[in-house]
């Protein structure tokens, strides 16, 4: 039989169940097999892995990664695709699929449950567009034990996640997932192998998770607060932004004295910051709060 990931199966699975692309759920599935083999390639799963993959649709990328994989947990929010799954994915004893949205599931419980100590987990999805940030962040900030998380998202996403400072991508974005991860983008997808055809094209971001952040800072929720606050208005100044952001904490004349003991020019823009500055001004703030 042919692979799910091509147009006459894709469309023949579509028609068999009365299925429509349900646009909220910015469903749109792929039908290139070798893009899928790359996805699972790079994401190093092998048949030790332990896999949770987000959002698997009707399935083909879930194949491919039960071909390798020592077990698939497939998270589905789509009530209306647990039957088709249940059909599609037949041939494989190692897919567990689980109806529910990923955003309400205690990860942390999950695994604990159904994964072995020692065991390597992966997260490999091709994640919705409308809901790749707030996915992420959830599975970065839990501070899960996972290995690696390899994603497809919309390209321009993709490049905000992987940015450097100073350059027109950087944002707290950035900084969040590069505190927590390695990032690199592995490959580029065109709009062209998806049914039906997004606007923009995709791309494939591998992140290896930090087994300890990249910076240490005093107070973590503090740092996020500050990253975020500096970037409310990217062309005003930190100070502008930072003392909208806490003016009800820190007078001027304090908010002076982070900066100072920061060694930061206050007329400097978010952007121009790395990761590390970040961490300076953050735990210079925290020590001003405390007083």
């Amino acid at each position: 039989m042919k692979p799910i990931a091509t147009i006459t199966r894709t469309k023949a699975i579509m028609e068999r169940h009365n299925l429509s692309f349900k646009k909220s759920l910015g469903q749109n599935f792929l039908i290139d097999v070798n893009i899928l083999e790359n996805i699972v390639s790079k994401a190093n799963v092998d048949d030790k892995s332990i896999v949770i993959e987000i959002g698997p649709g009707i399935g083909a990328l879930t194949e491919q990664l039960a071909k390798q994989a020592q077990h698939v947990y497939a998270f589905e929010i789509d009530g209306r695709l647990i039957e088709v799954l249940e059909d599609t994915l037949a041939p494989y004893d190692n897919v567990t699929v689980i109806n529910q949205d990923i955003l309400e599931v205690d990860l942390e419980a999950f695994i604990e449950e159904n994964v072995q100590q020692g065991q390597s987990v992966q997260v490999v999805a091709n994640l919705p567009y409308y809901i790749t940030t707030p996915i992420l962040m959830k599975l970065l900030s839990s501070h899960l034990p996972i290995d690696s998380i390899t994603v497809m998202m919309q390209k321009e996403v993709a490049a905000r996640m992987s940015a450097d400072a100073n350059t027109k991508d950087y944002g707290s974005l950035s900084i969040a997932v590069q505190y927590y991860t390695t990032s690199k983008v592995v490959m580029n997808v065109p709009k062209t192998c998806f049914i039906p055809q997004p606007n923009v094209d995709s791309a494939i971001l591998q992140l290896t998770v930090r087994r300890e952040p990249y910076i240490q800072v005093e107070n973590e929720d503090l740092y996020f607060e500050v990253v975020q606050a500096s970037f409310g208005q990217r062309r005003k100044t930190l100070k502008n932004n930072l003392k909208r952001a806490f003016e009800d904490k820190l007078d001027t004349e304090r908010l002076g004295r982070v900066f100072n003991e920061a060694n930061i020019e206050p007329s400097r823009r978010g952007e121009s910051l790395t990761l590390e500055e970040f961490a300076k001004l953050a735990d210079a703030f925290d020590r001003q709060l405390a007083r």
